[in-house]
């Protein structure tokens, strides 16, 4: 894809501020995990790249987990996760995270309901342990609809440099939508917390998707120099947008349209 002037100079000005992040981060030993959640090909790993390109690769890592081991299988389920934890000093990419059993194990047959209702008990403590000891965590979910996941699929299978991104889960994304989308919902409701909350990020535009991402990391942390390169750092709100917001906004169409 070709991209304009424009969007390579606006993209460099985010990256630069990505960079004074990172410097602050380092240099103040901080903490920082960011994790990247959505529907099959909804943009996670492009959004990703974008993030980290100009990133120092010692105090950054990212962080995309493959199907558990014999050995990880018999682990709590937590476990593998963690030793992605950021250290002093380091920013953590999940390219999906403990989340996979929130949403695509469920649908898929990979957990027992028992897993499942476990996990689902245990997360909002997890994370506010994680929280009150000092890491800063952000929780993204990539929103798009069918329509634009369909031609992703399509771009993935007709370009042989996409073509390492289908996976299994694929094949069935579109049959299982509607499954995806309940166990989603149930995420975004038993998991978003005050302290926690999960950022829905509208990722039909992969552009915007990206920019308005960065936009908001940088805009929910605090650095030395911090705007002085003169972007806008503070995200789009029609874009993205906390999940109560989110949830609050479509109940109101929702019921202006039973209305009529």
């Amino acid at each position: 894809m070709q991209y304009s002037e424009e969007y390579r100079a606006e993209l460099k000005d985010l990256q630069r501020e990505l960079v004074l992040l990172q410097q602050h981060v380092v240099r103040n030993k901080k903490r920082l995990l960011i994790i990247f959640e959505g529907r099959d090909a909804a943009g996670k790993g492009g959004a990703i790249r974008h993030f980290t390109r100009h990133l120092n690769p010692r105090a950054m890592r990212v962080i995309a987990l493959p199907k558990p081991t014999e050995k990880e299988t018999g682990q709590w389920f937590f476990q593998r996760y963690f030793l992605g934890l950021p250290n002093p000093g380091e920013i953590i990419f999940f390219d999906r995270s403990w989340y996979n059993r929130a949403v695509v194990e469920p649908v898929m047959g990979f957990c027992s309901s028992e897993q499942y209702e476990e996990f689902m008990l245990q997360v909002n403590d997890i994370e506010r342990m994680l929280i009150n000891d000092g890491i800063q965590i952000i929780k993204f979910w990539f929103s798009i609809n069918r329509d634009a996941q369909q031609g992703r699929f399509q771009s993935r299978k007709s370009d042989v440099l996409k073509q390492w991104k289908l996976s299994t889960v694929d094949a069935l994304a579109q049959e299982k939508w509607d499954e995806f989308t309940f166990y989603k919902e149930q995420m975004f409701q038993r998991t978003h917390t005050l302290k926690s909350p999960w950022v829905v990020v509208n990722g039909n535009d992969k552009a915007q998707a990206r920019f308005e991402s960065i936009r908001y990391v940088l805009s929910q942390s605090e650095y030395d120099r911090k705007g002085e390169i003169g972007i806008r750092l503070e995200p789009d709100p029609k874009l993205v947008k906390h999940y109560d917001i989110e949830y609050l906004e479509s109940k109101r169409i929702a019921d202006k349209q039973l209305a009529v």
